[in-house]
């Protein structure tokens, strides 16, 4: 078996000092080019092993890649119930006989509520056609000797009113003089929101267990690395190398780790876009153009690179200070 290091510790020799040219010493300098060599030499050491960096980078990727796809998908759970009624009109009828005049003026009074977006009234003539143009209706109305039918508010709440608000103002309309019915879908806009609130808290969870298992992922994998360089490791602390200087390199193959893996589950998570948007598209075509595919803001896709490159270097970070002391 081979006895050399599989991140070489030695610096690489400038260019005075391969002539044999004695120079002042530059600290400064030297931790530059050590840097830029280490994250250099992590690199091919892992592009020197193509198969098992993948797999590794891969089930990395996924961890990372799932709590994205569920935050997709709670975004697009939020938009469809928007497109299909979260904030749907409440229909409020009045008693019969009611004038316009009457009608109006609980119009005016329910448009100056803060959670009120807009309120339409429908007289019983409009009523009265809507139901003519309805198959199986015109023959029964034509038989009717009067109109019926009483005066309709239908008011829409703000977008952004909240399920108790509306249910105030659902109790307050119920209790206003003139007022026969209410129709409110207040119910499934409260197991919507709350099914929301859910989804978003399982995807904080998920979000951190797995954010967990990519720390777990590069510190075992540079664990296994130390391991397997132990006595060079020590010929090297003996000789007077620092632990920053000997755990370097393994701090930069857990970045790369983790930036590579980063950059696959954006690609991912673009995957899972394109997969909703045809069938996400026909839907939306039977909902007259309503619904559309959420997709992931730009920013959070930038951010994931970075944020996993910052886990891979943590996940190093912890286990090669706890692997060196062990060696010390």
């Amino acid at each position: 078996m081979s006895t050399q290091p599989e991140f070489p510790m030695e610096s690489p020799l400038t260019s005075d000092q391969s002539r044999g040219i004695r120079t002042k010493p530059r600290p400064v300098a030297s931790w530059r080019e050590h840097h830029g060599w280490s994250a250099a030499s992590s690199l091919r050491r892992l592009m020197s092993r193509p198969v098992g960096t993948l797999l590794t980078v891969a089930v990395m990727a996924i961890a990372l890649a799932l709590p994205l796809t569920f935050y997709l998908l709670l975004g697009n759970l939020q938009k469809m119930g928007d497109a299909l009624g979260q904030n749907q009109t409440i229909s409020v009828f009045l008693k019969p006989g009611q004038s316009v005049s009457s009608a109006d003026m609980m119009a005016k009074k329910l448009r100056e509520r803060g959670e009120v977006a807009g309120v339409k009234v429908k007289s019983p003539d409009q009523g009265m056609d809507e139901l003519a143009k309805m198959q199986g209706f015109s023959g029964a109305l034509h038989a009717l000797e009067a109109n019926p039918l009483p005066f309709v508010l239908e008011v829409q709440p703000k977008a952004g009113a909240s399920a108790d608000s509306v249910d105030q103002l659902v109790t307050d309309m119920r209790d206003m003089q003139g007022v026969d019915q209410v129709q409110d879908g207040g119910t499934w806009r409260q197991r919507l929101e709350a099914l929301l609130g859910v989804g978003q808290r399982i995807v904080m969870i998920l979000a951190g267990l797995l954010a967990v298992a990519v720390l777990l992922v590069v510190g075992n994998t540079v664990r296994v690395d130390i391991a397997s360089r132990h006595e060079e490791i020590g010929v090297l602390m003996l000789v007077g190398a620092s632990r920053a200087f000997v755990r370097r390199p393994y701090l930069y193959a857990g970045i790369w780790y983790g930036l590579f893996a980063g950059v696959l589950a954006v690609g991912f998570a673009v995957l899972v876009e394109l997969a909703l948007a045809e069938p996400v598209q026909r839907l939306g075509q039977v909902y007259a153009g309503k619904l559309q595919v959420d997709v992931l803001p730009l920013w959070l896709l930038g951010a994931v690179p970075v944020a996993a490159a910052v886990l891979g270097w943590l996940g190093a970070r912890l286990v090669s200070a706890w692997q060196l002391r062990k060696a010390a």
